[in-house]
């Protein structure tokens, strides 16, 4: 079990139960990366050790995710080999009025956006910490951007009006589970058009993916103190 001794961790907590509770028998599940999914992670293997709940593949964002769904025995397979998923539950973040997203300071964004676009449902968990009134307010917007070249491609991410800042660990460069680098990118009066931001870095050379998770999440379960509210977009 995840630790729960802070007053956060609770509400995490709380949040991924509640998304757990929507996953029934035989579905195909995403599975998240992060600290809250861990919280989701867990209660699926609870369940299924309990035998609530039966027959569910899995599909895990990363290797750290499915490491920990293997300490929970959630049989899992790879995207390839589902047409699709019946639900994704991940954190985020950021979340705007819109629900669109910030993710990856996980590290993870480039395979949880492969993985999530393929589910009908994507559930996002959060504490009501992660609400925003505009994206990029508080976090930077992480890109995966390929190793070769990685310079060229910061100063053309730079050329957009951020600040970028190459990801690092105790080892030296962050490098994702694909192989790639991290630059994470800080705009000072947050993202203006999170859309057009997107569509740019979508045509930049260089980038793999980033972190802008927009018009994807069907849920957002929003965990605070007095219980756990649920958000759903207005398309």
């Amino acid at each position: 079990m995840p630790k729960t001794n802070d007053p956060r961790a609770q509400l995490k907590r709380d949040a991924a139960l509640a998304a757990v509770a929507q996953i029934r028998d035989g579905m195909h599940v995403g599975l998240g990366t992060g600290s809250t999914s861990a919280f989701a992670i867990d209660g699926i293997g609870r369940r299924l050790q309990a035998g609530d709940l039966k027959n569910i593949v899995a599909v895990a964002t990363s290797r750290r995710a499915a490491e920990l769904a293997g300490r929970y025995g959630i049989p899992l397979t790879e995207l390839d080999q589902v047409a699709q998923l019946d639900i994704a539950i991940d954190g985020a973040d950021e979340v705007d009025p819109n629900c669109d997203l910030i993710k990856g300071a996980g590290g993870a964004m480039l395979l949880e956006k492969t993985v999530e676009q393929r589910a009908v449902r994507l559930v996002i968990i959060v504490d009501e910490s992660k609400l925003v009134s505009k994206l990029g307010s508080r976090f930077p917007v992480p890109v995966e951007v390929a190793e070769d070249g990685w310079q060229s491609t910061r100063d053309a991410l730079a050329a957009l009006g951020c600040e970028v800042s190459l990801r690092n660990d105790d080892h030296g460069p962050f490098v994702t589970d694909s192989h790639n680098f991290i630059l994470d990118c800080g705009f000072r009066d947050g993202i203006d058009n999170p859309r057009d931001l997107a569509a740019k870095l979508d045509k930049l050379a260089g980038v793999r993916g980033h972190g802008l998770f927009l018009g994807m999440a069907s849920e957002i379960l929003v965990a605070a103190p007095g219980g756990v509210r649920s958000i759903v977009p207005q398309r």
